[in-house]
């Protein structure tokens, strides 16, 4: 997992990218799944949700250190000596940009001086005359193509005529630039970077998404304080790139490459250490002393000598019914969540302009509710099984949590700020994290001597959601969302959570996968749990 990291990296290409991406991603498929087999190993059963849920954890903390942790990285990674310069590439939407520019004057704007118009207007009279004519025409060819788009969309809800609104959409095609016409505007971006002048103080002022460089320099530079020439540069780049958020590409994604490494190599020292300390059972560990193993073994058969693996019980997986809703549950949590981990800060920086260290603890917020639910998650699954029985202590935080889950993408139908929205997320991380413990115990519950499989197989489940749940998102959305795009999206997501916490009414722990493994099963001891009663207090 960790060597993968590394080396997306140093990818050279998209497909050298692509081919370590799946390497990075087979390896971490087998994590959880081998976790979940340790602990049946390693802890009691009447302390498997806690256990359960103080692992995940760590993934948690990992979840809030990482957005800041990496924001602050790329940052680093891209020092004031890295070329500030606009290249091709980072012009994300070339006629976008050039209709902006070449936008009309009302007639206030015509009316004010040159000075007083509005930036775009003013920038746009400092590109080089051949950059200008270039503007001038994609420009008027982005509002010709939204004129016949919008007369074709009129034309759709009347019955009549709609053959001339078709015919001039069709006329009108939506602009791209070549690539001769990207270096032109390159250039004629560049140009305005070497500018000690190109914008004024009420300018920046007005950015609500200027970045914490940007505002430092910019402070210096009221007050009275002379910038060097590549602070200059970096000052406008970066003044550039908050006017334009959606037009042009950020200065500091040029530093996603060392931060890849740096994890890689961060991991691979964490599983040396892991190789040298851990062993396969607690007879094995020289740091476990007799009473620990006994507490910890009380449960499982004794064996004489190495005992052959039976095979995978396919037929039995496939006709269990519990298991089944466990992995539709899986499915749904995860098309659900994804969007917490991945599309949060895309959200923050399209519909509020948050800028990128200020987003990076806005987005790690979320886990941070993680973090909360996984602590009390393992108790309330333990807690549960003691007072309602092992069918009721399983099942109810995994229905429960998905529903609550729901209600918080819901209520940011009704919010319209950022932090607000960081705070219902914060809540639906929570609450899909308090269910997690049950989730992971109930399938050492059943797995039997196939734990891992059975945790691998669900965790199948749960990757297929992940897979599925962005280009989702991207169908849903489309390449240019509005606000009501993102509201659509969010209905979909709780959707999804709903179909989890449907799916996982029909779990019971109590059922083995395999009926004749209830005697010997090395994790669930289901002799000890005849009823509905769960695990004695002497568990302990």
């Amino acid at each position: 997992w960790s060597f993968f990291t590394a080396m997306i990296g140093c990818a050279s290409t998209f497909g050298v990218l692509l081919v370590m991406r799946l390497g990075c991603g087979l390896g971490q498929a087998g994590a959880y799944p081998t976790a979940g087999s340790i602990l049946s190993r390693w802890v009691p059963f009447s302390n498997r949700g806690r256990a359960s849920g103080l692992v995940a954890l760590g993934g948690r903390l990992g979840a809030v250190i990482a957005p800041i942790l990496t924001a602050y990285l790329m940052v680093v990674f891209v020092p004031l000596s890295t070329p500030a310069e606009f290249t091709p590439r980072a012009i994300l939407d070339g006629p976008a940009l050039c209709e902006r520019l070449s936008a009309p004057l009302n007639e206030d704007d015509e009316a004010a001086e040159p000075s007083q118009r509005p930036i775009e207007q003013r920038l746009f009279n400092r590109l080089p005359a051949t950059t200008q004519a270039t503007v001038l025409d994609y420009g008027r060819r982005v509002r010709e193509f939204r004129t016949a788009q919008q007369a074709l969309q009129e034309s759709q809800g009347q019955s009549s005529q709609p053959g001339k609104s078709q015919v001039a959409a069709t006329k009108a095609e939506q602009p791209v630039c070549t690539e001769t016409d990207l270096n032109d505007l390159a250039h004629g971006l560049n140009g305005w970077l070497t500018f000690h002048d190109l914008f004024r103080a009420d300018d920046f002022a007005r950015l609500k998404n200027a970045e914490r460089e940007a505002q430092q320099l910019q402070k210096r530079r009221l007050s009275g304080e002379s910038l060097t020439e590549s602070e200059t540069t970096r000052l406008n780049r970066l003044f550039l790139e908050g006017v334009f958020a959606k037009e042009l590409g950020k200065l500091y994604v040029r530093g996603w490459r060392p931060v890849l490494i740096l994890y890689g190599l961060v991991g691979l020292l964490v599983g040396a250490v892991f190789w040298l300390a851990y062993r396969n059972s607690p007879a094995e560990h020289p740091w476990c002393n007799p009473a620990e193993q006994t507490l910890i073994e009380a449960h499982k058969p004794v064996l004489a000598g190495p005992v052959k693996t039976p095979p995978l019980p396919w037929r039995a997986m496939l006709r269990s019914a519990s298991l089944w809703g466990s992995s539709i549950s899986q499915f749904g949590t995860n098309v659900a969540w994804v969007f917490f981990v991945t599309f949060f800060p895309r959200y923050l920086a399209e519909v509020y302009q948050v800028p990128i260290l200020e987003r990076s603890v806005m987005t790690a917020i979320p886990a941070v509710g993680g973090i909360a639910g996984m602590l009390l998650g393992g108790w309330l699954t333990d807690i549960l099984v003691r007072a309602a029985g092992l069918r009721v202590g399983r099942a109810i935080p995994m229905i429960a949590t998905r529903f609550l889950a729901a209600a918080t993408y819901l209520a940011c139908l009704w919010i319209d700020t950022p932090w607000p929205a960081t705070l219902a997320f914060c809540l639906g991380f929570f609450f899909v994290d308090l269910g997690v413990s049950a989730t992971w115990a109930f399938m050492q519950d059943v797995g039997g001597k196939h734990v891992g499989a059975i945790l691998g197989w669900g965790n199948m489940w749960g990757n297929l959601g992940a897979a599925v749940a962005p280009p989702l998102y991207d169908l849903v959305l489309g390449p240019k969302p509005t606000f009501a795009d993102w509201n659509l999206m969010f209905m979909v997501c709780a959707g999804n959570f709903v179909l989890a916490g449907v799916a996982a009414l029909g779990i019971d722990a109590t059922k083995p996968i395999l009926n004749d493994d209830q005697a010997d099963d090395a994790t669930a001891p289901v002799s000890t749990i005849p009823t509905e009663a769960g695990p004695s207090g002497d568990d302990d």
